[in-house]
């Protein structure tokens, strides 16, 4: 039997995964494969003849929180004006030793508040050690 998910319509199987921290912490030293699908709400809208002080947004999953350098996954998004939620999803694959963390940021240069709405999700997946 599975542990029983934390939250209700949460799937979580194995121990890598906190789900108040928000991390993933790898149990051995490999490659996997990390996916997180974020669906995000602008709180307020912009006021109409203010100049735009951006409208990008980037989600990231760093390793250890190291957004900088370049264990992380890594897309940007451009806000459509109008709009008031949107999805945005990164993929790919990243090596971790044994105890390293993962875990998903928000870059939000969009000028306006923004709301992750549940629904969202990351996962990891061991592809080989």
């Amino acid at each position: 039997p599975h542990p029983q998910p934390e939250k209700q319509g949460t799937f979580h199987r194995g121990s890598g995964l906190n789900l108040t921290s928000g991390q993933y912490t790898a149990p051995v030293a490999g490659y996997y494969t990390f996916t997180a699908t974020l669906h995000i709400a602008r709180r307020e809208h912009q006021r109409k003849g203010q100049p735009c002080r951006g409208n990008r947004l980037r989600v990231l999953i760093c390793v250890q929180s190291h957004c900088q350098h370049n264990s992380n996954l890594e897309t940007a998004s451009h806000l459509e004006s109008g709009g008031d939620l949107f999805t945005i999803s990164v993929t790919g694959v990243l090596y971790l030793q044994a105890g390293q963390y993962a875990s998903v940021f928000v870059d939000n240069a969009a000028g306006s508040p923004l709301t992750v709405q549940s629904g969202s999700d990351f996962s990891a997946i061991l592809l080989g050690v």
